[in-house]
């Protein structure tokens, strides 16, 4: 946070670099992981992957989050918050580099890396929120949000005609986001050298704070990104085939999940701004679960209604990744409770995100229909606005030694 003895020219500057700073790092959060798929087949074709192996390389990322997040308050604690994120974007700058090396196993050993940065800054940005902006949680994530969602959109779009164009094919296609993190990483440098030896005493503060993972608010938010994670994958993963099935063309089913991209923007932009109007988060939180409920209920019993659905559906998934990432601050009581929060939640959440599309195609396969797995990611999504109701209370997780943080304190 900003002193309170700096003039407002000054505390309007350092405002301004945080938020730059954010949005930077948002930028490298998705697009180097989703400009995969659209490259998939000529990544098979060159070094003769079979379909399990390339799902495998697909996944590797989401295994990474799951397994890695609990890790990355640990990283911030011993590096201080600011060090840790700067490393982080190292880590994925030199991932995104092996990846594309034509050198046996690198492509393994680079996408192992990528989804070990990029866990660490999933979880450690919303601490950094917490600690530069306090007063602004439910926008600031809302733009880096939205920011990573366009940035993810554009690479999908980028990535095919530079594989088809380059001589170096793939590998040039997705070696390029590595000048996304070096960006990043030359702008923070000069603030981290000034600052980063302060924001590392200030990531270590003398009070404790409770783990979440003894909380039953800490399990709700976790269940509550947890199935969030579900939607946006199940969808991702199966709604183009679905719609192909009912006889959807498959140029209209790519349209349509474009369409899905663009409008969940806005929809994280909107969410962002009006998170913080009420007293808590329950009535947005509810709203956006009953969102993908109607989706999932309207694609298994209303088909013909596609187009609907994939509207509903997108501007609940925009609205829900911004209200699960506002939690982790909004529900803490300083930022290392955020970082541990957030690591808590993503693990649980991408382990969830993993499984789930694969749960879903198995249930199709085990009926020859698409009715059961969307009847039954519906009910999930029951469970989501429930959780969204218990999650969203105007609460924080107690401290360990019972001070009260913002807002009422629960065990």
């Amino acid at each position: 946070m900003f002193a309170a003895t700096e003039n407002a020219p000054r505390r309007t500057a350092r405002f301004g670099f945080a938020f730059i700073g954010v949005l930077l790092i948002a930028v490298n959060l998705r697009v180097s992981f989703v400009s995969v798929g659209p490259v998939l087949l000529n990544i098979s074709n060159d070094l003769g992957l079979s379909s399990a192996a390339a799902g495998f390389l697909t996944g590797l990322p989401l295994i990474a989050f799951a397994v890695f997040s609990p890790l990355a308050p640990g990283f911030a604690s011993r590096l201080g918050l600011d060090r840790a994120l700067w490393m982080s974007l190292l880590i994925l700058a030199s991932g995104i580099v092996l990846r594309s090396l034509p050198v046996p196993g690198l492509i393994w050993v680079g996408t192992a890396l990528i989804g070990l940065a990029i866990a660490f800054l999933n979880v450690l940005v919303p601490s950094l929120v917490k600690r530069d902006f306090p007063l602004r949680v439910s926008q600031v994530t809302g733009s880096y949000t939205a920011t990573q969602a366009a940035f993810a959109a554009v690479g999908a779009a980028f990535v095919v005609p530079v594989a088809q164009t380059s001589p170096a094919g793939w590998r040039l296609a997705l070696g390029v986001w590595v000048g996304l993190a070096l960006i990043a990483m030359a702008v923070l440098l000069p603030w981290l050298r000034r600052h980063g030896t302060s924001a590392g005493r200030a990531a270590s503060p003398k009070a404790p704070y409770r783990s979440p993972w003894g909380s039953a608010l800490g399990w709700q938010v976790t269940a509550f990104m947890g199935l969030q994670s579900i939607a946006f994958y199940v969808l991702m993963a199966w709604l183009p085939t679905i719609e192909q099935s009912r006889g959807v063309p498959a140029i209209t089913a790519g349209v349509h999940l474009s369409v899905f991209l663009l409008i969940s923007v806005f929809a994280s932009l909107g969410a962002g701004g009006v998170l913080h109007r009420g007293s808590d988060q329950r009535l947005v939180s509810f709203a956006s679960g009953v969102l993908v409920f109607v989706t999932f209920l309207g694609l298994a019993l209303s088909p013909d209604l596609i187009l609907l659905w994939v509207v509903l559906g997108a501007l609940g998934c925009g609205s829900l990744i911004v209200i699960a990432l506002s939690l982790f601050s909004l529900r803490t009581v300083n930022h290392p409770q955020a970082a541990s929060l957030s690591g808590m939640a993503q693990s649980v959440g991408y382990g969830l995100a993993a499984v789930g599309p694969v749960v879903f195609g198995a249930l199709h396969d085990a009926t020859g229909d698409w009715t059961l797995p969307l009847l039954v990611t519906a009910g999930a999504m029951a469970v989501l606005a429930l959780m969204g109701l218990l999650a969203g209370r105007d609460r924080t997780i107690r401290e360990s030694g019972g001070r009260r943080g913002s807002g009422q304190t629960v065990w």
